[in-house]
C-alpha cells in the first residue's frame, strides 16, 4: 500500500496523475476516512455541515453572530465588506482525489516516521496555492491537520508561509481555524531545539504582519480568536494549552482571589524566558493601535474580549509594556482622566465581555496604574457596583488585588456598612474576598470580623447563631420569619459561607472569639452534620488547623466521638479525620484509631482510606499498641524539640496542643526542609552539634540500614516512617551520643562479636 502510494505521489507531481494509472480511490478508501474521529461536530441543521458546499459563509454563520453582538452593544464593524466578500471555492475532483490517496496512504497501513514525514512533506507542496480551498473544507481539512503534525520544520514553515496572504481567511473558518491551530501546535513543538529558532521567528514574522492587516475581524471572530491566542501563547514560548492562558476556570478565580492558590499574576513578575519578544510585542501594540483598530468594538465583543485577556496575562510582569497597553484599554490615559472617560468606564464594567477583561487588567496592573483605577474610576462607586450582576464580579477584583492596607481601609469603609446588604443581594462574593484580602493584608481585621457578625446576627441576639447562618446563608437570608430561624437539617450548606468562615479561622484568635464560641456551641449532631458535608468538612479543618487553642479543638473533636469510622469512609471525611488527629491529645488520637480498624476493609477500598490507613499507622496499632503509643510520644518530642530549637517564639500560640499546628507548619515550611536537611547530612556522616541543644542531644539513634545505602534518619523525624518502625525487629540507642571509643568498650562489656561489631558498623542490622 505505502508503494503504491509513493507511486501515486510521484505521477502526480510529474502532472501525470490519470485515473487509470491509480485506483486507490475507493469506497473503502472512503469509508477509512468517514471512520475518523472528526474532533468538530456538525451543524444540527446539516450533520455534514456544508462539506463542499461553495455557498456557505466562510464561518459557518458565527461571524454574522458576533458582529451583531458587537452593533448590539454600540461597536462597529469594521472591514465586514472586505470579510464577507470571501467566498469558499470548490476543490476540484482531481485534487480532492489526490488527497484522498494521501489518507488511504497515511492511514490505511502502518508507515515508519521517516516515510510518513515524506509523504506529507510532499502532499504539502502539492498544496501550495491552495492552502485556503483546502483547509476550508470540511473533509480535506481534516487530511491537512494529519499532514502538518506529520511534515517536518521545513515543509510546515513554508507551508505557513506561503499561506500567509490568506491567513487571515483560513482562520475565520470553521473548518480552516482547526488546520491553522494545528500548525501552530505542531511549530510549538520544535521551540525546545533552539537552532529551530530562526526560522520559526522568521515563519511568526511572516504571520503577524499578514493578521495586523486585519485584527479586529479576526479577534471579533469565534473561531479566528483562538487562533490568535494561540499565536500570542506560542510567541510567550507558554504551553498552548495552559489552563491559566487559553480558559477561564471560575473555581481557579475564586480560589486566587479567597487566598486558597497563589496569583498566576504574581508568578510572572519574575524575568522569563521569552523565545519570541518582538513578534509578540508587535502582534499586541499592532492589535489594538487605534489607526487600525476601533477600540468600541474590542471593548464590547466576547471573543476580542478573550484575545485581549490573554495579551494582558502574557504581559505580565513587563511594566513598561503594561503601561503603554492599559490606558488604551481603558479609553483614557490614567493620570488623565476625564469625566465622560470616568463615566464611560463604569458603564462598561457593566458589560459581560468588558468586566472579564477589567478583571484581568486589575489583576497585572502596576501598582501605579491600580492606585489610578481604584481612586479615579471605582471609589465612591464601590457598592453600587458591587450590587451590579456583572460590575460585582470588578469589584472582587479589585478588593483581591489590592496592594496595601490603604486600599482595605478606604474598601472597608464603603463596604463594611453594607455587608448585610451585600448578603441579601445575592453578592456575598464580594464580602468573601474583602475577608480574604483583609486577612492577606492585615489591615482592618477586627473591623471585618465584626461586620460580618453584624450582618448575620444582631445585637440583641447571641453570637451563637452565627456559624449556622453563615453555614445555610441562603436559607436564612430567605427565610421568612427570621427570627425563629433553625438548623434545617438535611440542605446543602452554602459554599461561599463555608469560604467566609475558613477565612476567618486565619484570622488571629484574639478577632474571632464570637465565632468560636459560635462553632464550639454546636450539638454534636450538627457539628457531625457539618463535617459530612462537603463545604461544612472545610470549615472544620480550617477551625482545627488555626491558631485557635488547644482546648477549643478539643471540644470539636470531642463532638465527633463515635463517628470517626463513617466519617473516614466519606470522600472528604478522610481529611477531616486527619485534621482531628493531629489537632488532639495522645488519648483522643487512640480512640479516633481505634474506631478507624473497625472500618479498615471500607477504608482499603476508598479513594482517600489507603492513605489514612498508612498515615495514622492503623495496622501498627492494630499488632502493637504500645510500640504505636511509645513511637507517637517520642515522635511528638521531637517535634516539639524541634519547635523549640528553631520555632518563631512568637508563634506559640499556633502550636495548638500538639507538637506542631498545620497553619504553622505551612508557613514556616521551605525553612524548615533546609534545616532538616543540614541535621540529616550531618547525622550522616557522623557529625555531632557544636551547639549542644537538647534537640539533638536526645535524637538516638540513627535507622540501621543495608550496605549500599548512605542516607540515615533521625528515629521518629520523619512522619512517613511509620511502616519502618512496625518492620523493624531492633532499634538500639545510645544515651547521650557517646565517643567511639566508650561505645566499642560497651559493646565489648555486652559479649558482642568482632563479626556482630563490622556488620553494625557497616550498617547493616542484625
Amino acid at each position: 500500500m505505502v508503494s503504491v502510494g509513493f507511486r501515486a505521489l510521484a505521477l502526480r507531481n510529474h502532472n501525470s496523475h490519470n485515473s487509470s494509472q491509480n485506483g486507490l480511490i475507493t469506497d473503502q478508501g472512503k469509508t477509512s476516512f468517514t471512520r475518523r474521529k472528526m474532533g468538530r461536530k456538525g451543524s444540527k441543521k446539516d450533520s455534514g455541515f456544508h462539506r463542499n458546499d461553495s455557498n456557505m459563509d466562510e464561518s459557518g454563520g458565527a461571524t454574522g453572530r458576533a458582529r451583531n453582538f458587537s452593533r448590539d452593544k454600540g461597536g462597529a464593524a469594521p472591514h465586514a465588506e472586505s470579510q464577507a466578500s470571501f467566498v469558499r471555492k470548490q476543490v476540484d475532483p482531481e485534487t480532492a482525489k489526490y488527497f484522498s490517496e494521501i489518507t488511504n496512504v497515511i492511514e490505511g497501513t502502518e508507515v515508519d516516521m521517516e516515510e510518513r514525514s515524506v509523504i506529507c512533506g510532499t502532499a504539502l507542496e502539492e498544496a501550495r496555492g491552495k492552502e485556503v480551498e483546502l483547509a476550508t473544507d470540511y473533509i480535506i481539512s481534516h487530511t491537512m491537520q494529519t499532514l502538518l503534525e506529520g511534515c517536518t520544520l521545513d515543509c510546515l514553515c513554508s507551508f505557513l508561509r506561503s499561506s500567509a496572504g490568506e491567513f487571515s481567511q483560513i482562520c475565520m473558518d470553521r473548518s480552516g481555524s482547526h488546520v491553522a491551530e494545528t500548525a501552530l501546535k505542531s511549530l510549538a513543538r520544535h521551540l525546545e531545539d533552539t537552532e529551530s529558532h530562526p526560522i520559526i521567528e522568521e515563519t511568526l514574522s511572516v504571520l503577524c504582519e499578514a493578521i495586523v492587516a486585519n485584527p479586529v475581524d479576526i479577534m471579533c471572530n469565534c473561531y479566528g480568536s483562538h487562533v490568535l491566542r494561540r499565536l500570542l501563547c506560542l510567541c510567550k514560548g507558554v504551553p498552548m494549552d495552559s489552563l491559566e492562558f487559553h480558559s477561564t476556570n471560575p473555581s481557579a478565580v475564586l480560589a486566587e482571589r479567597l487566598n486558597l492558590r497563589s496569583s498566576h499574576a504574581d508568578s510572572h513578575n519574575a524575568p522569563q524566558n521569552q523565545p519570541f519578544p518582538n513578534q509578540l510585542k508587535f502582534l499586541i501594540s499592532e492589535m489594538v493601535d487605534p489607526s487600525r483598530a476601533d477600540m468600541a468594538t474590542l471593548q464590547a465583543n466576547q471573543y476580542s474580549s478573550l484575545v485581549l485577556q490573554t495579551a494582558l496575562k502574557l504581559l505580565a510582569g513587563q511594566e513598561e509594556e503594561l503601561f503603554r497597553l492599559i490606558p488604551i484599554l481603558l479609553g483614557c490615559p490614567i493620570d488623565a482622566v476625564s469625566e465622560e472617560s470616568f463615566i464611560e468606564v463604569k458603564r462598561l464594567v457593566e458589560e459581560n465581555a468588558y468586566s472579564h477583561l477589567m478583571e484581568v487588567i486589575l489583576a497585572v496592573a502596576p501598582d501605579t496604574i491600580y492606585n489610578g483605577i481604584f481612586t479615579k474610576i471605582f471609589k465612591n462607586s464601590l457598592f453600587r457596583l458591587s450590587s451590579h450582576f456583572c460590575g460585582n464580579f470588578v469589584i472582587q477584583a479589585l478588593i483581591s488585588h489590592a496592594r496595601g492596607q490603604e486600599h482595605i481601609k478606604l474598601i472597608f469603609e464603603e463596604l463594611g456598612p453594607k455587608f448585610r446588604d451585600l448578603l441579601e443581594l445575592g453578592r456575598a462574593g464580594v464580602v468573601a474576598a474583602l475577608l480574604a484580602s483583609s486577612q492577606r493584608l492585615q489591615g482592618n481585621q477586627h473591623e471585618c470580623c465584626q461586620a460580618l457578625a453584624d450582618a448575620v446576627c444582631l445585637s440583641a441576639e447571641s453570637s451563637v447563631c452565627i456559624v449556622p447562618r453563615l453555614l445555610f446563608l441562603e436559607n436564612y437570608l430567605y427565610s421568612v420569619d427570621k427570627d425563629n430561624w433553625g438548623w434545617p437539617s438535611g440542605l446543602k450548606m452554602h459554599v461561599l459561607g463555608s469560604l467566609m468562615l475558613q477565612s476567618i479561622f486565619r484570622y488571629p484568635s484574639e478577632f474571632v472569639k464570637s465565632y468560636i464560641n459560635s462553632i464550639t456551641s454546636l450539638e454534636d449532631k450538627h457539628v457531625l452534620e457539618v463535617s459530612k458535608d462537603p463545604a461544612g468538612a472545610r470549615v472544620i479543618e480550617a477551625f482545627l488547623v488555626s491558631s485557635i487553642s488547644a482546648k477549643q479543638k478539643y471540644k470539636i473533636v470531642g463532638k465527633l466521638r463515635g463517628h470517626f469510622g463513617e466519617l473516614a469512609v466519606l470522600p472528604s471525611g478522610a481529611f477531616t479525620i486527619e485534621k482531628c488527629f493531629h489537632a488532639c491529645n495522645l488519648s483522643m488520637k487512640e480512640t479516633i484509631v481505634s474506631e478507624l480498624l473497625s472500618f479498615k476493609a471500607e477504608l482499603s477500598k476508598s479513594r482517600q482510606g489507603p492513605y489514612l490507613l498508612k498515615k495514622l499507622d492503623i495496622e501498627g496499632f492494630a499488632r502493637r499498641p504500645e510500640q504505636w503509643r511509645s513511637r507517637l510520644t517520642s515522635k511528638e518530642s521531637v517535634f516539639n524539640e524541634f519547635y523549640e530549637a528553631f520555632g518563631q517564639k512568637d508563634a506559640k500560640s499556633s502550636r495548638g496542643g500538639n507538637f506542631l499546628s498545620d497553619s504553622y507548619k505551612n508557613t514556616q515550611a521551605e525553612k524548615f526542609k533546609g534545616i532538616r536537611k543540614e541535621i540529616d547530612d550531618g547525622l550522616s556522616s557522623g557529625s555531632i552539634s557544636k551547639s549542644g541543644t537538647p534537640f539533638l542531644a536526645h535524637q538516638g539513634s540513627t535507622k540501621v540500614k543495608k550496605s549500599g545505602d548512605k542516607k540515615s534518619k533521625v528515629r521518629g523525624f520523619s512522619q512517613d516512617n511509620n511502616d519502618e518502625f512496625s518492620k523493624s525487629k531492633k532499634h538500639k540507642t545510645s544515651k547521650d551520643g557517646d565517643s567511639a571509643r566508650n561505645e566499642k568498650k560497651r559493646r565489648k562489656k555486652d559479649g558482642l562479636s568482632e563479626t556482630s561489631n563490622k556488620k553494625l558498623k557497616a550498617g547493616i542490622s542484625d
